[in-house]
């Protein structure tokens, strides 16, 4: 007897569908996303206890003639894609062919479709064992509805691992969400057990878009993000970024999309991740939603059933792009820039950056060539003359971190100490025509702690601590930018045991490491021999640091382990060189202390992420006081 059988056509069908349908939602993501195809400018779902029951999809789009119908349950049949060369630049959202079969094999699916005005359509069903399908006349508008009852009715080992009612839909809202916000251009509605959750209008304007934001993720995120469109070497990223002092304890409201595809993607992951590391508060997780546009050639979006995934054929200018942009766009933000409205940073008019100097760039930064803001530098005698930094120069007699010695702190705070070498009067800086400058001019300090400023806005608070760590830390981080490396041999070199694999991306890397003063040799197919190291180094857990930054490179093909130590060391010593609480302080001093943080990138968080200043408007010390009420 023969052990290979051919699998009948409805079980080969539910074993697909365990991988496109995991639960209603799912559902809904595969129909939606045929209807977006079809184009369809408005759609309508209708769900009842949680899709368990019903989930209806209905949509004004080009609809399906009566001779595709019967193939429009069969698997592998799509209008998407014919040959190969298809496949390579799919821009359409399905092409597999697996969803309406797979659907149909675990639930009652009933499908009516029209392609003319005059309403007349056709009804398609799949019944029996052999997924037969049954056409016949019904009248419909143009467009499609599909309509799946009993979800898992025939597969009881699915439908035991379904949730309740509110999990399920608190499912179909996110994925409506993510649906809603890929494509603002088609009018949506949702509605559960007969009650309309979201109705939401289509919109092409900046406006439009914002509205339906702020409806699908609250007015919160939108006065507190940053828009930013920026367009370089055929890669275009627009959308809207939270401030680091919006931010959630759980990634749950980060959105990214490839050319309107919702995606969760690694890469994307760790370039934000990367972006955000300064300024957010550990444990905290950003907000986004972003858009990426690329030709669909060099994105390949074949990688998992659920094309939740994709892969871009060069990942590392990506990732760099992607880190590039929301590094400059957070560090551009500035007290004179937070208001009520969301802020327009970084757009493509801003940048006057060719595409072959983004490129530069862009190479620079993934070979952590330390290229941090350069507006420090531009106003460097400006800050020098403040008088703030000559107030406050870090003390010697103050204690450092065990780890840090103090030969090699001294030469590392040499180019920042030779910024507060003039720094010596307290006089104010001019403001231009006699404006009230952003964070305005201090009144008082509140017990050693707070600055208090009045503005033309209301009042202003400023965690004095927490603002100087910031400043300080960005002007060592230019000092140690502006000199060169320090290198120390060692005096035993250390061997490192590593796989093959990371002996190649040693030797493919070789550049990097040399960039970064790292002297590491391949000595074996599995050895590394590490010579020589920069001297902030030297007491750090070297051979761990190595080994996470391989890890780094076979994984995203780059790395800031060794940046990232070092921005750690020196925020260590901006720490220990900042201004501490109880002390008392002069006026001409706490203003000198508000310009720096005006014209310092990131003055809105200290090293550790937390909040330097935060603002209380007129309007609201009226609400305090019941003023005018």
């Amino acid at each position: 007897m023969a052990k290979i059988h051919v699998l009948s056509p409805r079980l080969a069908n539910q074993i697909a569908a365990g991988e496109v349908v995991e639960r209603p939602s799912s559902v809904i993501k595969e129909l939606v996303e045929n209807a977006i195809d079809a184009g369809a400018t408005r759609i309508d779902i209708e769900v009842e206890k949680g899709g368990s029951k019903l989930i209806r999809v209905r949509d004004n789009g080009s609809g399906i003639g009566p001779e595709d119908l019967p193939l429009a349950l069969s698997r592998h049949a799509t209008s998407k894609i014919e040959t190969l060369d298809d496949l390579e630049g799919v821009v359409s959202l399905g092409f597999r062919g697996e969803a309406l079969a797979s659907i149909s094999s675990v639930a009652r699916l009933d499908l009516v479709s029209s392609t003319e005005e005059s309403g007349a359509g056709w009804r398609v069903v799949a019944e029996g064992r052999e997924m037969q399908t049954q056409v016949s006349p019904a009248p419909h508008p143009r467009g499609t509805t599909v309509q799946v009852k009993d979800l898992f009715f025939n597969t009881p080992a699915r439908r035991k691992f379904m949730r309740t009612e509110k999990t399920e839909f608190n499912h179909i809202e996110e994925t409506f969400r993510r649906l809603a916000l890929s494509r603002p251009d088609v009018a949506l509605s949702l509605r559960h057990n007969q009650k309309t959750i979201y109705s939401l209008a289509k919109g092409q304007t900046q406006f439009e878009q914002e509205k339906r934001l702020a409806a699908l993720l609250g007015q919160n995120l939108l006065e507190q993000s940053l828009f930013i469109d920026v367009e370089a070497t055929g890669l275009r990223l627009r959308g809207w970024v939270g401030l680091p002092t919006y931010s959630r304890s759980q990634a749950d409201h980060q959105y990214f999309f490839v050319n309107q595809r919702v995606v969760r993607d690694k890469l994307v992951a760790h370039a934000v991740r990367q972006a955000y590391r300064d300024v957010l508060f550990h444990g905290r997780h950003p907000v986004f939603a972003l858009y990426l546009e690329l030709d669909p050639a060099v994105v390949d979006v074949n990688v998992h059933p659920t094309k939740h995934e994709v892969r871009f054929r060069d990942g590392r200018l990506v990732h760099d792009f992607l880190f590039s942009t929301l590094h400059r766009t957070l560090a551009q933000v500035r007290p004179d820039h937070v208001g009520g409205e969301p802020m327009q940073l970084a757009s493509s008019g801003d940048i006057n950056q060719s595409e072959d100097a983004l490129k530069t760039e862009l190479r620079e930064q993934s070979a952590l060539a330390f290229a941090q803001p350069t507006e420090i530098e531009n106003h460097s005698n400006q800050v020098a003359e403040s008088g703030f930094s000559g107030a406050y120069t870090p003390q010697t007699s103050r204690p450092l971190s065990n780890s840090l010695q103090p030969k090699q702190i001294e030469g590392y705070l040499s180019g920042y100490q030779q910024l507060n070498q003039q720094a010596n009067r307290m006089t104010l800086p001019e403001t231009k025509n006699h404006q009230v400058p952003p964070l305005g001019f201090a009144i008082a300090q509140l017990h050693g702690v707070y600055i208090l400023s009045e503005s033309q806005e209301g009042l202003i608070l400023v965690d004095m601590h927490a603002a100087h760590e910031r400043i300080t830390y960005e002007r060592l981080k230019t000092a140690y930018q502006n000199q060169s490396l320090n290198m120390q041999p060692l005096l035993v070199p250390m061997n490192i045991a590593v796989s093959r694999k990371e002996t190649d991306a040693v030797e493919e890397h070789q550049a990097l490491f040399s960039q970064l003063g790292i002297e590491l040799s391949v000595i074996g197919p599995e050895a590394l021999l590490l010579r020589q190291l920069p001297v902030l180094l030297m007491e750090s857990d070297v051979e761990l640091l190595i080994r996470e930054m391989l890890s780094d490179l076979l994984q995203y093909g780059a790395s800031d382990r060794i940046q990232a130590h070092i921005n750690e060391i020196l925020a260590t010593m901006a720490c220990h060189g900042s201004v501490r609480a109880n002390r008392k302080v002069t006026l001409p001093e706490m203003n000198a202390l508000l310009r720096d943080m005006e014209i310092t990138e990131r003055s809105g968080q200290c090293n550790h992420g937390r909040p330097t200043w935060t603002r209380l408007s007129m309007a609201e010390l009226d609400k305090l006081f019941l003023r005018g009420q």
